[in-house]
């Protein structure tokens, strides 16, 4: 699974901690998902969307063999 959460955060300024505290997960967390070692639950890929006020789609997509 790839996400833009990284260029979304660049857009906006914020750091991983800053995204982090917004949704209630640790800095580890947001680094593991942008770098693709961890596939966020429904709940929080809704939670990082809503953040960037963006869908869900806008910020995952399923690469080939996913």
């Amino acid at each position: 699974m790839k996400n833009n959460i990284r260029v979304e955060r660049a857009i906006v300024r914020i750091s991983q901690q800053q995204l982090a505290d917004a949704i209630g997960v640790s800095r580890q967390t947001i680094n593991a998902i942008e770098t693709g070692k961890f596939v966020p639950s429904t709940l929080l890929a809704l939670k990082i969307a809503r953040y960037f006020s963006k869908s869900v789609d806008d910020i995952f997509s399923l690469e080939e063999g996913d």
